[in-house]
């Protein structure tokens, strides 16, 4: 996977940038506000997610990992491709949209074409329960929403998920560890 490419602006389309990084440039599309930040001939850091299909490999690039995070929940959930999630990010900025979807403000999201009633629903009702045990936690760390994850598929509640997620030390970094520090907290022996 390509995780941050770093390079200068050779080209701005309406929903790209197009990023040469030492004689090689990729084509990002990216959302109104990392648009905004670079102009031509600037060098541009974006943190990125390669979307690979039958016919497309596609980057998608944020200016923040809590952005690109949020993208990469928000493609998780059935019937939400990259394009549908890029356009529910250029909707405001990352907080405000995780606010939306904690509370089940389904209208808000269903101002984004393509997005209808139902996958607004949908996406309340699949990311509700990982936003609700990152903002308990008090962290916004993407590998906690795979240790949630993991831990739900051990049989575990969401309660209890969130409960461990909240007592790992911040210096436990790597998804591995942080559900190892879980399963430890539940008592489970690993």
């Amino acid at each position: 996977m390509i995780a941050r490419i770093k390079g200068e602006v050779i080209g701005k389309g309406l929903n790209f940038l197009t990023i040469d990084t030492g004689g090689v440039a990729y084509r990002i599309f990216c959302p109104p506000d990392a648009l905004a930040q670079y102009s031509l001939a600037e060098e541009a850091t974006l943190f990125t997610h390669l979307a690979v299909r039958e016919n497309a490999h596609d980057l998608y690039g944020f200016g923040s990992e809590v952005e690109r995070a949020f993208f990469e929940l928000l493609i998780s959930v059935s019937g939400i491709g990259p394009k549908s999630a890029l356009s529910i990010l250029s909707l405001a900025p990352v907080e405000t949209i995780r606010n939306a979807v904690a509370h089940g403000d389904t209208s808000y999201l269903t101002k984004v074409s393509g997005i209808g009633k139902k996958n607004a629903e949908k996406i309340v009702l699949e990311l509700g329960d990982k936003l609700g045990a990152l903002e308990e936690g008090g962290t916004t760390r993407h590998e906690d929403v795979d240790v949630l994850d993991a831990l739900k598929e051990l049989g575990y509640s969401t309660n209890e998920a969130r409960d461990a997620l909240k007592h790992i030390p911040p210096d436990v970094v790597s998804t591995e560890a942080r559900l190892k520090e879980a399963l430890k907290q539940l008592g489970t022996p690993q």
